[in-house]
């Protein structure tokens, strides 16, 4: 599985894993893709370093990548604080009264949540992109569009290419003239953040709006025969998720996640704004299901609602509620049905993958001899008015 893109990183097959985790990201490293460490979750930028070094001795000099999400446009002396005193008392109340319906304890006393988002806040996002650079990282990613320009700056001057996801052609075209050297095109079907255009439409789209910059397929992508797709509408690699929570190296502690991630279907996610406050696909629980309560407040916007239920999600995580408990992911969840190291994964893709190119080649073969460039020539001279 090798592109023009993964050459240029020095990478043995053109999948980029993205994963909370670092035991997951080294091992996809490993395993001979580009492994791109979501640093999000980190608040102190010490932790982030800490992982980073973690990584640094676990690849063994192979490349990978940090993915960060700050706001394209700067924003001076706004702090947590600034931000969590902007949020209302009555959703604070319904947050209150929901985890009080299903149960769920408070923390012991002194015990820290541990689940918050000031990773969204800029200056925390800085403090990562910060350390990130310290590091020999080849891939800088964000996942809500481009950085501020001072930081895509930094990036290219020490030989870090910059990647960002995009849900549409127009923001595809937005990121290229920011300066971006690698489009992530994320279909609706993706874990996370994700717009509403499905994967099969808006990779070619996207490839189109930004030749030749390399463009990524995500969402719906688990299998390779999925990724071969991705190649065939014009990407020159795949960006994968969801696929890596349910991996044996990955450090989602809860049981009952995990069986719940195992037993879900495609069509047991929802994208809600319930946990960031943007439109994220996610499993569907009975906490997502309260925020759409035509009775309820309503989710805030970014960062408001991430502050707003960062406490609440350490709740219903601590003490494993089943109801309540739930995790970004994609529709590609109905095929992660075991429990897999890393390695098996990238075997699976790689080797579905030959079978797939194997497959249209022998559906190419009995389709008779390739016209040529020359007859695609005519034909689009036949199609202009």
């Amino acid at each position: 599985m090798r592109t023009e893109l993964s050459e240029r990183l020095g990478i043995e097959h053109a999948i980029f894993g993205f994963t909370p985790f670092p035991a997951v990201a080294a091992a996809i490293t490993r395993a001979g893709g580009l492994g791109v460490l979501g640093a999000v979750r980190y608040g102190a930028a010490e932790e982030l370093d800490k992982d980073l070094d973690w990584m640094d001795a676990h690849v063994g000099g192979a490349p990978y990548g940090v993915d960060v999400v700050m706001p394209a446009r700067k924003v001076e002396n706004v702090s947590v604080a600034d931000v969590e005193a902007m949020i209302p008392e009555g959703h604070r109340a319904f947050v209150r009264e929901t985890l009080a319906r299903y149960g769920v304890p408070e923390l012991p006393e002194g015990r820290d949540g541990g689940w918050r988002i000031t990773g969204w806040m800029e200056d925390v996002a800085r403090s990562h992109v910060d350390v990130a650079l310290a590091h020999p990282v080849r891939l800088l990613a964000s996942a809500l569009g481009p950085p501020p320009a001072d930081i895509v700056d930094r990036a290219h001057a020490a030989g870090v290419l910059v990647a960002a996801l995009a849900g549409s052609a127009r923001h595809a075209r937005h990121h290229a003239g920011a300066g971006i050297d690698i489009v992530v095109a994320q279909g609706h079907e993706a874990g996370g953040h994700t717009g509403e255009i499905g994967t099969m439409v808006l990779v070619p789209e996207i490839a189109a709006a930004v030749a030749p910059l390399p463009v990524l397929a995500a969402g719906g992508i688990g299998t390779g025969a999925q990724a071969a797709a991705g190649f065939a509408l014009g990407a020159q690699g795949v960006w994968l998720g969801s696929v890596w929570l349910t991996v044996t190296e990955s450090e989602l502690a809860s049981p009952v996640l995990r069986a719940k991630l195992l037993a879900a279907g495609s069509g047991d996610t929802v994208r809600s704004r319930a946990l960031t406050g943007k439109p994220a696909r996610q499993l569907r629980t009975r906490w997502t299901d309260a925020w759409e309560e035509p009775a309820g407040p309503g989710p805030l916007p970014m960062p408001l609602q991430g502050l707003l239920v960062a406490d609440a999600v350490s709740r219903i995580q601590a003490y494993e509620t089943p109801e309540l408990i739930g995790t970004p992911v994609g529709q590609i969840v109905g095929s992660m049905t075991e429990e897999r190291p890393v390695a098996a994964v990238m075997d699976e893709l790689t080797r579905g993958f030959a079978r797939a190119v194997a497959r249209l080649d022998r559906i190419a073969a009995r389709s008779g001899p390739d016209p040529g460039p020359g007859a695609a020539a005519v034909h689009d001279a036949e199609e202009e008015p």
